[in-house]
């Protein structure tokens, strides 16, 4: 079972959630954190969770998940509803790349994902979800490329290649409705060619006879 699947199943199912999009993180820059409020756990792995409630009316989170080394169990950390977010900064907007920060009413994290493709999809669907469930002001996404902005685009690209398929399986209907439809007219000619033959060798027939 993956990271996420596990977390999912260990931290959301057993509320009633359910995670739409995870990110393993680590943060840019350390924050000075006295040594007692670490407990001294040493090593962890940091994830940051979208999740929705099962339940109408449905409210999505923000979820800050660690699990810490010689653990397999994930512990969360910190939540934040998503009106309470603010800000997504995606660093350059111009090229992809693993950066990007999250503001809230109450908090500010610099983050680093593992790839720059996780951080993409999780600010995709992360806004693809504020656009839907925000009630409130939604965040302000900035320094984001514009393909992640632009809607659902994993269900456009999805719904691409179905019109895709249906179009080159009309094209190779109308192909074949061609090909059979020159094949019926040569099957016509060749019809009519027999049935010429065949009375122009009964004349001869009937002149040979005479």
């Amino acid at each position: 079972m993956s990271a996420k699947s596990a977390i999912n199943k260990e931290v959301f199912i057993p509320h009633d959630e359910k995670m739409l999009a995870a990110v393993q993180v680590k943060r840019r820059t350390k924050k000075k954190i006295p040594f007692l409020a670490t407990g001294g756990q040493g090593d962890y792995m940091t994830f940051i969770c979208l999740s929705v409630t099962n339940k109408k009316p449905s409210y999505v989170s923000i979820t800050k998940v660690k699990q810490f080394q010689g653990s397999s169990a994930f512990i969360k950390r910190s939540q934040w509803t998503i009106d309470q977010l603010r800000q997504v900064n995606g660093i350059d907007p111009n090229k992809d790349c693993p950066e990007f920060d999250l503001m809230f009413e109450n908090a500010f994290d610099q983050w680093v994902a593992g790839s720059a493709g996780e951080k993409c999809t999780f600010i995709q669907i992360l806004h693809h979800t504020c656009q839907r469930y925000s009630s409130a002001r939604k965040p302000e996404f900035v320094n984001c490329q514009s393909k992640l902005l632009g809607g659902n685009s994993i269900l456009h690209s999805a719904a691409d290649s179905v019109t895709s398929a249906v179009q080159k399986a009309s094209q190779a209907l109308n192909e074949r409705g061609e090909r059979l439809g020159r094949a019926e007219e040569r099957t016509a000619d060749m019809m009519n060619s027999a049935e010429q033959f065949a009375v122009t060798a009964h004349k001869l027939a009937m002149k040979h006879k005479c």
